[in-house]
């Protein structure tokens, strides 16, 4: 039986670059950026006022001057004023262009302003405070972000500040979601006494959306032609196909049978995991790679976490993401010799730790229990008992 390590490697070795398109800068969010993004203009593009007050040269305070007539107010985005006399001053907001003839900012709260003059109450008065000075941040031509980074909510702002409209993007892969069996029926409908509603797609739909795939979502009856016919489909038309059921030892597990008669090369058949044992992946001709996760719902959701997404930062050249680790807040046991995926709570405590509290459920098939759960904790294949106090490695799925 493959390892939870091996299978990891095994999938990773599936890799494809599905290339490039460019997408309105604001529609970019959580995509992952493919080419750099560089300064249009010096940052700041001019010297750029800080505090709202008064602008002098500082050539006055140097020569005792301390009160100002005022001749004029500049606002962010007005044209610059300029000042004739060591005593006159320009009232200044922030955000404005700092006039060549000043070269100082007092602010309002330093500053007593009656009858058309500002003294200045203060004494410790710098040279150039309060001033962002152009090009102190990046200057024109320098990169601003490097290819290969996701799109944050900062990349956007980078990418407007810069003019940029559109952004170059990595393509991402087309995904198909197939459930299968004729216990399930859709989500509008009643079930029987010996049915249950089609939750599981919804589920990796929903994964998936956060990471910015819009896959579809077909269901395949136990039927052997219809299953082979289906999904011999959806390979010629998907880059990926994530299926959930059908792949046990079933009679009407079909699934495994169709995979082999359409030739799809299987890399690997069961993991030495709990949940998600019968974990089955496999590759098509085309390139097109197969997750057959079993039906149960936190079977399903843990190889999707643990296996598919981290399939897909890879595939789209995002950085491994580095590993957390929580503490075992109570005393555990778990006897077979597998890698067990234990559902947990976490929370900091006072020390700054990461705590996991277990909270057992009824099985793979309990999927209520993962409202109340936020990771699952990897516990090793060689122990069998888990002491309160040591460290094991997360997986977040919140």
């Amino acid at each position: 039986m493959t390892t939870v390590e091996e299978a990891g490697k095994l999938i990773l070795a599936q890799l494809k670059d599905y290339g490039t398109e460019s997408l309105p800068f604001e529609q970019a969010l959580g995509r992952v950026l493919a080419e750099a993004i560089k300064a249009d203009r010096d940052l700041p593009p001019f010297n750029r006022v800080t505090m709202d007050g008064i602008a002098i040269n500082y050539q006055a305070v140097e020569n005792g001057i301390l009160t100002f007539k005022i001749k004029a107010t500049q606002a962010a985005g007005d044209e610059p004023v300029a000042i004739d006399e060591l005593d006159e001053c320009i009232e200044i907001m922030t955000g404005a262009v700092i006039p060549a003839s000043v070269n100082t900012v007092i602010r309002y709260e330093d500053v007593a302003i009656r009858a058309g003059l500002a003294s200045i109450h203060v004494r410790d008065i710098k040279h150039g405070q309060n001033l962002h000075l152009q090009g102190t941040d990046k200057k024109q031509g320098a990169v601003l972000a490097e290819p290969g980074l996701l799109i944050t909510p900062a990349i956007i702002s980078l990418a407007a500040s810069v003019g940029k409209t559109h952004l170059l993007v990595k393509k991402l892969p087309r995904v198909v979601i197939i459930s299968s069996g004729d216990e399930l029926v859709d989500v509008h409908e009643t079930p029987s006494p010996y049915q249950i509603r089609k939750s599981n797609s919804y589920t990796v739909k929903a994964v998936l959306q956060q990471h910015s795939l819009q896959p579809d979502i077909i269901h395949i009856p136990d039927d052997p032609a219809i299953t082979k016919t289906q999904i011999q489909q959806c390979l010629q038309n998907y880059d990926v196909l994530l299926l959930s059921g059908g792949i046990s030892m079933g009679k009407f597990d079909y699934i495994p049978q169709a995979l082999e008669d359409l030739q799809v090369e299987k890399v690997f058949h069961k993991v030495a995991q709990r949940p998600g044992k019968p974990f089955w992946f496999g590759r098509y001709q085309s390139g097109a790679v197969v997750f057959a996760f079993p039906g149960n719902p936190v079977a399903t959701f843990m190889c999707l976490h643990r296996y598919f997404l981290t399939w897909l930062r890879a595939t789209l050249g995002l950085p491994e993401q580095l590993p957390v680790y929580a503490v075992l807040n109570r005393d555990f046991q778990f006897q077979p010799p597998i890698q067990y995926f234990l559902q947990v709570k976490l929370q900091s405590n006072p020390q700054g730790q990461l705590m996991a509290s277990p909270i057992e459920g009824n099985g793979s098939g309990d999927f209520a229990n993962l409202a109340d759960t936020d990771a699952f904790l990897e516990l090793p294949a060689e122990k069998s008992d888990f002491k309160k106090g040591e460290v094991f490695k997360v997986l977040r799925f919140d």
